[in-house]
C-alpha cells in the first residue's frame, strides 16, 4: 500500500471512529433521535410505553391509543414527543451561579458548563409532552395514589407534594441515571432520595435495552454510565467524582471559538474571563465587554487573565 493510500485510510479511520459529543441541548436531541432511539419508536415512550413517530429534526407524534393513554388536561402537548431530562435541568442548574442570576435562559446563554450538563445524552429520553410537563422538576418518590391519571399509563403525580412516581419498568434506569448525573457533576442528593433510588436500583436490575442504550449513548458522548455497566455502585453517603465538571471545563476551554463561547475582556480593568472556570464571566456590564477568540488574542491586546479563575 502506498504512503498516500495509507494516510488516507488512517484519516478515514480517525474520522469514522471519533464522534464529537453534543455541544448543546438541541444538538443532543438530534443525535439521540438519529443514533439512539431511531429503532425504538415501537418500544414506546419512557414513562408510558406509547408508540410514536419521529417528525422534524427531533420531535415526534405519539400514538396515544397504543398504550391506552388518557389526556389529563393538555391535548396538544399529549400528542407530541418531548425530550425529558430524567434529572431535571433545575436540579443541576441550581448548582451553577448563572441560575442564581437569571435561571435557565441565563445559563444557556452564558454558562458552557451548564450546556454540557443540559446536553448529556445519558440523561435524555423521549416522553409524552404532557407527562414531561406534569412531572416538571418534581422529585421521584413512591406513594399510594391512583394510577389512572393518564388512563393505562402507570405514571403518578402528586401535584400538592410535588412528587412523581414512574412505572416499575423504568425505576431502575431512573435510579442509575440519577447516580450518574449526581456523581459526574458533583450534585447533592438528600439521604431520603438516595435510599429510595438505591432500593430501585437493586429491585429493578439493568435490562438488555438499558445496556444497549448505554452503549449507543457512550458512542456519542465518549463515555458510558458506570452505574449501568457495573463499574460503579452507589451507596448511601456516596462521594462524588465530579469527573464531568473537570472534563467540561477542559473541553470548553479548548473549543471556545468553535462552540460560540467567546473569551470576554473588561475594557475598563483590562482583565479577561474564560467561559468556564471564571465566576465573573457573566457579571460584566455589556457596555464594558470586549470579545476575544483566544487567550493569546486577549494577551496580545494587553489584557490579563482574571485572578479568580480556577
Amino acid at each position: 500500500m502506498s504512503k498516500r493510500l495509507l494516510l488516507a485510510f488512517f484519516a478515514l479511520f480517525i474520522t469514522s471512529s471519533t464522534i464529537a459529543a453534543p455541544n448543546n441541548f438541541s444538538h443532543a436531541k438530534v443525535l439521540a433521535k438519529e443514533n439512539v432511539y431511531f429503532d425504538q419508536t415501537e418500544k414506546g415512550t419512557f414513562y408510558c410505553g406509547c408508540s410514536y413517530t419521529f417528525m422534524g429534526k427531533s420531535g415526534g407524534r405519539v400514538d396515544l391509543d397504543s398504550c391506552g393513554y388518557d389526556v389529563r388536561k393538555n391535548q396538544n402537548r399529549a400528542q407530541r414527543i418531548e425530550w425529558e431530562h430524567i434529572v431535571p435541568a433545575s436540579n443541576f442548574g441550581r448548582a451553577r451561579q448563572c441560575w442564581q442570576e437569571g435561571g435557565r435562559k441565563n445559563c444557556v446563554k452564558n454558562d458552557p458548563v451548564f450546556a454540557v450538563m443540559e446536553a448529556d445524552m445519558h440523561n435524555l429520553t423521549p416522553s409524552i409532552g404532557e407527562v414531561n410537563g406534569d412531572r416538571s422538576n418534581y422529585n421521584f418518590s413512591q406513594f399510594n395514589a391512583s394510577s389512572n391519571q393518564y388512563g393505562q399509563c402507570d405514571f403518578k403525580v402528586d401535584f400538592k407534594r410535588r412528587q412523581a412516581e414512574p412505572r416499575n419498568e423504568v425505576k431502575g434506569q431512573v435510579a442509575r441515571t440519577y447516580f450518574y448525573m449526581f456523581d459526574r457533576y458533583n450534585l447533592s442528593m438528600s439521604t431520603q432520595q438516595q435510599r429510595l433510588l438505591v432500593a430501585w436500583d437493586r429491585q429493578y436490575p439493568v435490562s438488555k435495552w438499558e445496556l444497549e442504550r448505554n452503549r449507543r449513548v457512550a458512542k456519542q458522548m465518549g463515555h458510558d454510565n458506570p452505574f449501568v455497566t457495573g463499574k460503579a455502585v452507589w451507596q448511601v453517603g456516596h462521594k462524588n467524582s465530579g469527573s464531568g465538571l473537570k472534563s467540561a471545563v477542559v473541553s470548553k476551554e479548548s473549543t471556545t471559538a468553535d462552540s460560540g463561547y467567546l473569551i470576554r475582556g473588561n475594557k475598563n480593568s483590562k482583565v479577561y474571563h474564560l467561559p468556564a472556570g471564571c465566576p465573573s464571566y457573566s457579571r460584566m456590564s455589556p457596555k464594558n465587554v470586549v470579545n476575544f477568540h483566544s487567550e493569546q488574542e486577549a494577551l496580545s491586546a494587553g489584557y490579563r487573565k482574571a485572578g479568580n479563575c480556577s
